[in-house]
């Protein structure tokens, strides 16, 4: 099940993709089959590997079309391996609640992004996770959980502060709100509590079958109780007079040039190649729910 909607986020056959703490890689996977070059990255070795079988039993399946490439491997989200401008596209789906220096995460995805490309950020909305917080410190007090909760305009607040250009918003997975409100009241692990698994099996009929009762449902509640608050934004061209410019010094003589980026959005790593440093992801614990036939992550947060 998707956070980001593909219809308002559209992908074109080529597009260098980064899945930025990917989890168990639900959104790669749709990019991979859309025909994206895709990259998955995540500080979690244990679900990279996993997101690096699944691509080799997609491209064995044909369910990629041809020129699609996927790699998985791990990587800090604040010391991103990758030159500037490499990115066509940059998503980052229910991480940054988990992360300290979130303007730090922004920067490093600023970067990678070419001028002209496209971000799609999902955190958890801000009213039905302050509801989690107020009925279960276990849904948030783990290590590696949630350590804030984001008003809309202080995530758009900070986006723009990164230079980035917010052109669209919208709330996602309505049906998951009342199930984690569940989850919290009768507590974070307890799976064997009779509404706790009414719930959960609906929930999982609706993203297997996808009946047209539970689709209208969510479309109502989506902007009601969504539990993800969803942004769309562009890092915009460097304006043309200043990009055509030359830099000067205080002498009034002009700056050396500084060295171009090395070209192309592959990083040549493999699945599971490692990054140096791994401080900025989603534990564990709170990450366990992508699995296919739970709700995921993005609809648990």
């Amino acid at each position: 099940m998707l956070t980001v909607d593909f219809s308002r986020f559209p992908l074109a056959p080529g597009d260098r993709v980064l899945d930025l703490g990917c989890g168990a890689g639900r959104h790669a996977f749709e990019c991979y089959r859309r025909g994206a070059q895709v990259v998955a990255l995540d500080q979690n070795g244990e679900e990279i590997r996993e997101v690096a079988k699944w691509f080799a039993a997609m491209e064995e399946a044909g369910e990629a079309p041809a020129g699609a490439s996927a790699t998985a491997m791990e990587g800090d989200a604040l010391n991103l391996p990758f030159p500037d401008d490499s990115f066509d596209v940059v998503i980052i789906s229910e991480v940054m609640e988990h992360i300290p220096d979130d303007k730090g995460v922004l920067a490093e995805m600023v970067r990678v992004l070419r001028p002209g490309g496209r971000i799609a950020v999902t955190v958890p909305r801000y009213g039905p996770e302050k509801v989690c917080w107020a009925l279960s410190d276990a849904y948030h007090e783990v290590e590696g959980g949630h350590i804030r909760i984001y008003r809309g305009d202080e995530l758009l607040g900070k986006m723009r502060e990164a230079g980035l250009e917010p052109y669209g918003t919208h709330h996602a997975h309505g049906l998951h709100s009342p199930y984690w409100w569940l989850k919290c009241a009768f507590g974070v692990d307890n799976d064997k509590a009779l509404p706790v698994q009414a719930y959960h099996k609906l929930l999982v009929w609706d993203i297997m079958k996808k009946p047209l009762a539970t689709r209208l449902a969510e479309r109502a509640l989506n902007p009601v109780i969504g539990k993800s608050f969803v942004v769309y934004a562009t890092k915009p061209h460097l304006p043309q007079a200043a990009a055509a410019e030359p830099a000067t010094t205080e002498a009034g003589e002009p700056a050396a040039k500084a060295p171009k980026p090395a070209p192309g959005a592959k990083s040549g790593a493999k699945p599971g190649a490692k990054a140096p440093a791994k401080n900025a992801s989603k534990a564990p614990a709170q990450r366990a729910s992508k699995a296919s036939a739970k709700p995921s992550a993005g609809a648990a947060k």
